[in-house]
C-alpha cells in the first residue's frame, strides 16, 4: 500500500516538476504576452480618447457615443488577447475563442433580431439621420417633438403632454415627415365666399390681410386660388409661409390668418355663407311648396 503511494506522489511530483521547467521555458514568452496585452490595453485609452473628441464633434447623443467608444476598446483589446496567445503558441485556442465568439454572435442575432435591428437603427440615426432632440416630425402616425434618442427607442413629446416610445427600426424604416429642418412651414388656408361677391375684389382683400402678418417667412410669396364651386359657396385656398421652430408657430399663424380675413371681410362687405340646404318639391324640379299646394287643392 505504502509503494503505491509513493508511487502516486512520484507521478504527481514529476507532472508538477515538468509544468515548472515548461513555465520556466515559456516566461520569455509569458511575460511578452503580458506586455502585449498591456500596450493593447493602454492603446484602447487613448484611441478612447481620441475617438471620443471626434464623435462628440458629429453627434449629440452620449449613449451612442458610448456604445461606440466601448465596443471600440473591447475590439482592441480583444485583439491584443489574440495576439498574446499567439505568443504564448495557442493557435489552437485562438482558433477555438473565435469559433466560440462566432457561434455565441450568432444564436445572439437570431435570438434578439428586433433588439440588434433597434440598436443599429439607433446607431445609423445618430450618425446620419437629420432627426436631431427637439426636432418636430410625424412618424408611424406619431406626432410631435423628439425628446430623446436612445439606443433602442426614440421618445417623441406629443402635443397632448404624453410621451411616444417609438422603436427606432420603425422610424429608420418607415417613412417619417421632418418639420422643422427647412425652419419654415406652409399653411393652406381654406374659405368660401358667396356667389354674389366679386372674385377680384375678394382675391385683393383676401391677400392684402394675409400680408399683414408680421412673422411670414421672407421671400416666400403669398397665393391665392379658387378651387371649386361649392354647395353655397366659391372656394379658394390662400397658401402663405412662416418661419417656423415650434408648433405654436403654426397654430398662431394660422389664427392670425383667420382673424385677419374676417375683419377684412366684415370690412368691405364680402360674405362667408353659411351652408344652404334649397328643398325641391315638385317632381319635375324647380317648383316652390306653394305651387305644388295649389296643384293639390
Amino acid at each position: 500500500m505504502f509503494s503505491q503511494i509513493s508511487d502516486a506522489s512520484k507521478i504527481v511530483v514529476n507532472k508538477l516538476e515538468g509544468w515548472l521547467d515548461q513555465l520556466i521555458i515559456m516566461l520569455p514568452n509569458i511575460v511578452i504576452a503580458i506586455l502585449v496585452i498591456v500596450t493593447f490595453y493602454m492603446l484602447s485609452r487613448l484611441v478612447e480618447r481620441l475617438l471620443n473628441n471626434i464623435l462628440h464633434r458629429f453627434m449629440h447623443n452620449e449613449s451612442v457615443v458610448k456604445l461606440i467608444l466601448s465596443i471600440t476598446s473591447f475590439l482592441i483589446v480583444l485583439v491584443g488577447i489574440m495576439v498574446a496567445l499567439g505568443v504564448l503558441k495557442l493557435d489552437k485556442t485562438v482558433t477555438s475563442v473565435l469559433a466560440g465568439v462566432g457561434v455565441i454572435g450568432l444564436a445572439l442575432g437570431f435570438a434578439f433580431q428586433d433588439a440588434a435591428a433597434n440598436l443599429i437603427s439607433g446607431v445609423i440615426m445618430a450618425v446620419q439621420s437629420p432627426i436631431n432632440v427637439g426636432d418636430i416630425i410625424e412618424s408611424n402616425d406619431v406626432f410631435g417633438t423628439v425628446k430623446t434618442i436612445g439606443l433602442r427607442a426614440t421618445t417623441i413629446y406629443d402635443p397632448q403632454g404624453q410621451d411616444v416610445v417609438i422603436p427606432n427600426r420603425l422610424i429608420f424604416q418607415n417613412l417619417y415627415r421632418h418639420y422643422t429642418i427647412n425652419g419654415s412651414r406652409r399653411i393652406d388656408l381654406k374659405c368660401g365666399i358667396s356667389y354674389g361677391d366679386d372674385l377680384d375684389k375678394v382675391e385683393e382683400v383676401t391677400l392684402a390681410a394675409i400680408k399683414k402678418i408680421t412673422f411670414l417667412a421672407e421671400h416666400k410669396d403669398v397665393e391665392f386660388f379658387f378651387t371649386e364651386f361649392g354647395d353655397s359657396s366659391i372656394n379658394f385656398v390662400v397658401r402663405y409661409w412662416v418661419n417656423y421652430k415650434r408648433q405654436p408657430d403654426f397654430l398662431k399663424a394660422q389664427s392670425e390668418g383667420i382673424k385677419n380675413l374676417k375683419k377684412a371681410y366684415d370690412q368691405n362687405d364680402i360674405t362667408i355663407p353659411f351652408p344652404i340646404r334649397t328643398l325641391d318639391f315638385g317632381i319635375k324640379g324647380g317648383e316652390k311648396l306653394s305651387q305644388v299646394l295649389k296643384k293639390n287643392d
